[in-house]
């Protein structure tokens, strides 16, 4: 990397005015969200917002029981009470649609069938039994309490190791076992690099379940046009494309008569990446009844029903020499997948990508990482903002503080030591991940002179003098962004999420719309697309109007999730401003009387670089469109293109995170003093929402590592069903975060850019947890379970002092 690439960038402030010269180039520039101006005032529109006058209202009766035969169904009460439409059962509604299978190529694999309502057992607690549809939500709730449904129980598991015994009760009948999904890698001589290390530290590691949590909670309309055999769903969700195939399959119908619009949404976090029972429920009943269908969860539900994330269970070593250089890492590890395979991304999602990014950004040559998804009745784990780095990165990183801390060498020094280095790129990982170009080295320095490290350590000395518990924590790591369609989000699952198509055209007004497959849920694509659509076109951004979440913009299009739009929908949009710009080019030549290679375009303007002549993108389109005989057949060009783009295998994004914590020894909670991220998402399109994607994804970050817990006991009941219960952190526990910005390009990708959207919550809850053992190493105190309560501490604490005492 050369010194012109790995140039450090400091955030812009807030109140940083864009270059307004004329033909000044956007990506890079700190432009204010187009969408803020409606989102701040009120004026955005949710699925909420569409207006439903004349749709029924549904309400659902759920299980209430986490394993259990369903007996009878007594519903004459319900359909007895005011304003009832109707009250339907799986029985009412198999026929009509298929049940959703998440398929997969996998070894072993067991796919788990979803059916729109429970077909004869439910398998967790909240599992959709009866739908209620009636004149208003007030009428269907009140006829959810009519309903009596009589269960037969069935054993129940919830430990995922219990459960993964060959003796345990099977959740699903008819299965092989609990395990839904089995994968291990190898490379090189594991047990050889163990035998021959001067040091091996170990740990049992655990990251609880949590939930996304969004501001909105799901909500889904489905319209239907019974004399064209056709639907349009609203929906909250990150994946309209995804959904729409599916329904399209499900209800077997043409695409082209299912329409699946994602609206302004707020809030996902991969939350809302998956298809759900509510959504195949609305599209269902407004097809069968010819009438229109609308759901709004409320709270309670989206802590029952909506997926969950993480619940993983982590067994590892690390082998390293003297000098404190890996030799070969060990992990095992059991994910809690919950009741059902989640459709598409299937069970693997989570619990296979925590042993694929185990090694992280580090130089491992022997490794063997073992995982098994196992099933049990509690709501289903899908996509989480970070999916499965969160957890990796904790292990890992634990691990490498215990070894530094063993060999008697600082954190930062041990890491700087093992990180690939700038020469070692590409870098092919023990499981064949492939780092393609990132600043690791440079991101660990950076964050280092950023933090003060040298003048922080002095300082957390004396702290320590003074009897605080004062600790600094440092995590690396590394991800793939942008992925292509070589690597799957799942393995061997069949859809297509590598690509994206963008759809642009100037109309006959002169202003030229884009549309993408991708979809917004807050990350600010109106804007940085449009950036990056201007600087192609030399268009003024205020010409250009940015289309996502609508699945009949594009052929194909699966949504936003895995950090991949700020490269692949870009980059299918730099294609298309392209060949769109050539075009334009050629009939402005004509129309000039001059060569294309004598034109630029400034501002939405056409010119001749050494003459006078000038047209406006509206004068070009209305003698193009209107003025006929002015621009003649053969000269006369098609001005909407549509391209796709395909990164094939993606890029490399990277950070380094420092934290500094003290620990309150009257309360054990944990205050962050300081948060410094040094972090590499290539080539910059807006410093703005880079920051503020940042920010947002540390707040998750902090919430994993120091308060969310979805909590279920022994029987399968949910404990924390309200947000009394369920703990998100607020202001006073998120951080003022100092940024470096390490400009680097991606090597492989158009535009240079890297993905950015996940990289706050992989890497907060390591730096986190070191930094709490670190303030807690003179109590000889480890951290090893996420997320670290005050509780937690209590006891680890207690138990530390009742063992000093014994001794």
């Amino acid at each position: 990397m050369n010194d012109q690439d790995s140039r450090i960038v400091q955030p812009e402030a807030p109140g940083t005015d864009v270059d307004e010269r004329p033909g000044r180039k956007l990506v890079g520039q700190p432009v204010r969200r187009v969408e803020d101006a409606r989102l701040l005032t009120g004026l955005g529109r949710y699925v909420d917002d569409v207006p439903a006058g004349h749709a029924l209202h549904m309400a659902l009766m759920r299980s209430d029981q986490p394993h259990a035969r369903i007996v009878d169904i007594r519903a004459d009460a319900a359909r007895a009470m005011p304003g009832v439409y109707g009250v339907y059962t799986w029985a009412d509604l198999a026929s009509l649609v298929k049940p959703a299978v998440a398929t997969s190529r996998m070894s072993g694999y067991q796919p788990t069938p979803i059916h729109a309502l429970a077909n004869g057992v439910v398998h967790y607690v909240g599992e959709p039994v009866v739908a209620i549809l009636a004149r208003n939500r007030y009428e269907a709730e009140d006829a959810v309490d009519g309903i009596e449904i009589v269960y037969e129980p069935l054993p129940v598991e919830t430990d995922p190791e219990a459960a993964a015994q060959a003796d345990a009760p099977l959740l699903h009948e008819g299965f092989a076992s609990n395990v839904l999904v089995e994968r291990a890698f190898v490379r090189g001589e594991v047990d050889n690099a163990f035998d021959s290390a001067a040091l091996v530290v170990s740990g049992k590691f655990r990251f609880h379940r949590k939930t996304s949590a969004a501001m909105e909670p799901r909500c889904y309309l489905a319209e239907v046009d019974a004399g064209r055999d056709a639907l349009t769903l609203y929906t909250s969700s990150q994946v309209p494309g995804i959904v729409r195939d599916a329904m399209a399959d499900l209800l077997g119908m043409p695409g082209n008569r299912l329409t699946v619009i994602a609206p302004d949404v707020g809030g996902g976090f991969g939350g809302k990446t998956s298809l759900y029972q509510e959504e195949i429920l609305v599209c269902t009943l407004a097809r069968k009844i010819g009438r229109a269908v609308k759901w709004t969860g409320d709270r309670l539900e989206d802590l029952l029903s909506t997926s969950q994330a993480f619940d993983e269970r982590v067994e590892a070593e690390l082998a390293l020499d003297a000098d404190g250089a890996i030799l070969g890492l060990r992990a095992n590890v059991i994910g809690d997948v919950g009741a059902y395979s989640i459709y598409p991304w299937t069970a693997g999602i989570e619990p296979v990508q925590v042993i694929s990014f185990m090694p992280g950004p580090y130089q491992v040559p022997c490794y063997h990482g073992h995982v098994r998804g196992v099933t049990t009745p509690k709501s289903p784990t899908g996509p989480y903002r970070g999916v499965g780095r969160p957890t990796s990165t904790f292990a890992m990183e634990r691990l490498m503080d215990m070894a530094a801390r063993r060999l008697a060498m600082d954190p930062a020094e041990i890491r700087r030591k093992n990180l690939v280095q700038p020469d070692q790129f590409p870098y092919k990982t023990a499981v064949g991940i492939v780092w393609d170009q990132s600043a690791f080295t440079e991101g660990l320095a950076s964050a280092m002179e950023r933090f003060g490290y040298v003048e922080a350590r002095q300082a957390q000395a004396q702290a320590r003098a003074e009897g605080r518990w004062v600790g600094i924590g440092v995590a690396c790591y590394a991800e793939l962004s942008g992925i292509g369609s070589r690597i799957s989000a799942s393995p061997g699952m069949p859809i297509n999420t590598g690509t994206d198509t963008c759809v642009i055209q100037l109309d006959s007004t002169g202003a030229i719309t884009a549309s993408f497959g991708c979809a917004s849920h807050g990350q600010g694509h109106e804007t940085t697309l449009a950036q990056v659509l201007a600087d192609e076109l030399g268009a003024k951004l205020e010409d250009l109007r940015v289309v996502t979440g609508n699945s009949a913009a594009v052929p194909h299009s699966t949504g936003s999730y895995a950090s991949r739009t700020a490269v692949i929908s870009s980059g299918a949009g730099i294609l298309a401003a392209r060949e769109l710009r050539q075009r334009m080019l050629r009939v402005a030549a004509y129309l000039l009387d001059v060569t294309v290679d004598e034109l630029e375009v400034v501002d939405s303007v056409v010119r001749v670089r050494l003459g006078d002549g000038r047209l406006s993108f509206v004068e070009l389109a209305r003698a193009l469109y209107s003025q006929m005989g002015r621009v003649p057949p053969d000269v006369r060009e098609e001005m909407c293109v549509s391209r796709v783009y395909d990164p094939v295998v993606g890029t490399t994004s990277s950070a380094t995170h420092l934290v500094q914590v003290e620990v309150d020894p009257q309360t054990y909670a944990v205050h962050i003093q300081r948060y410094v991220i040094a972090e590499d998402c290539g080539r910059i399109i807006n410093p703005l929402i880079v920051t503020g994607q940042t920010r947002g994804a540390l707040a998750q970050g902090v919430g994993a590592a120091l308060l969310e817990e979805v909590v279920y006991d022994a029987d399968g009941q949910l404990l924390t069903a309200s947000l009394v219960d369920y703990l998100l952190p607020s202001a006073p526990e998120v951080p003022e975060l100092e940024m470096v910005h390490l400009n680097t390009e991606a090597p492989n990708t158009l535009g240079g850019f890297r993905g950015m959207g996940e990289g706050g919550t992989i890497g907060s809850p390591a730096a986190i947890a070191n930094a709490v053992a670190d303030a807690l190493s003179p109590l000889g105190i480890d951290i090893s379970e996420l997320p670290i309560t005050p509780e937690r501490l209590f006891q680890l604490i207690h138990r530390s002092r009742l063992e000093s005492k014994e001794e």
